[in-house]
């Protein structure tokens, strides 16, 4: 018996098929998602159609790849790109076991946030299953870090819980200034004040990804591109929008894990990488292995 374990709530699955069209940020490829229920104790699997078989991809954080500026999982000789924000508005709304097939490789990028995801899921409908899910509670601190940037987890203030703070901070003479925010996370929270935050690039990124062959097909109408007046041709669903877009990424990325978290996170600059590394450091200090491995 794990002592740091604890089982709080019942799992869910939703309760019919949906789809999510798009395409690709990065590749330029339409893509269809096809969200389906799963039986208790699957966790989130990815599956993508290889030789006339569907090759499943496990949300685990032992599949991810080191890619910069987002997360890729590889597994079983195929792979799915840019998975955080469909993991985050899955976990943000407490859906604990799905199949989400893939036509292509890389998920759709849709408005750049989650929330095109997370109204798909709810008119699909979320429904219990009997099982209970597993929680690891965190027991003591740690932290990870990079040069200035971090992350730690701590003890929950409040038991039971997953909060969130993430600083997001440029430095100077750069038109996103240092911004923070934090949240306790839960379905309604995720969905009303993280789920439509989008992501978001330098003018001067933008370029360079685009002179390099990459996000040809996305224009400032798909995601925030700021210069130094501000958003491109777009406006801010929320004055802190970037902020809270690195905390839906955290959401994605903690969920990797697979199992719920209780405890309270704060953020410093990091990404995807230090993320998943602080995922690590807490299933080896809490000694847990996903099951979610055993169908890879």
């Amino acid at each position: 018996m794990n002592p740091h374990l604890s089982y709080n709530r019942t799992q869910q699955t939703i309760a019919s098929t949906v789809t999510v069209a798009g395409f690709g940020f990065w590749s330029g490829v339409d893509v269809t998602l096809e969200f389906r229920p799963a039986p208790a104790e699957t966790g989130l699997v990815f599956l993508r159609t290889e030789k006339d078989q569907e090759v499943p991809i496990p949300a685990d954080v032992q599949y991810r790849q080191e890619v910069p500026r987002r997360t890729n999982l590889h597994a079983n000789g195929t792979h799915v790109d840019m998975v955080e924000h469909v993991v985050a508005a899955l976990t943000g709304l407490e859906i604990d076991n799905c199949f989400i097939w893939a036509s292509t490789s890389e998920m759709p990028g849709v408005d750049g946030s989650s929330m095109p995801f997370v109204n798909a899921l709810l008119n699909a409908g979320v429904v219990n299953q009997d099982n209970m899910r597993q929680a690891i509670t965190i027991d003591s601190t740690i932290r990870v870090a990079e040069n200035d940037a971090w992350i730690e987890a701590r003890p929950p203030k409040t038991p039971g819980t997953m909060s969130l703070s993430y600083q997001l901070d440029y430095g100077s003479n750069v038109p996103i200034g240092p911004q923070r925010f934090s949240i306790d996370v839960c379905p309604s929270s995720f969905q009303n004040e993280l789920a439509p935050a989008r992501t978001f690039v330098l003018q001067s990124e933008a370029d360079q990804l685009q002179a390099s062959g990459r996000g040809l097909r996305v224009t400032t109408a798909d995601l925030l591109v700021f210069d130094e007046n501000g958003p491109v041709n777009n406006s801010l669903r929320f004055e802190d929008e970037c902020v809270r877009h690195k905390t839906l990424d955290l959401v994605g990325d903690l969920a990797l894990a697979g199992t719920d978290l209780h405890g309270d996170f704060e953020a410093h600059r990091t990404g995807h990488r230090l993320n998943a590394e602080l995922v690590r450091q807490i299933l080896f200090r809490h000694n847990f292995s996903s099951t979610l491995a055993d169908c890879a």
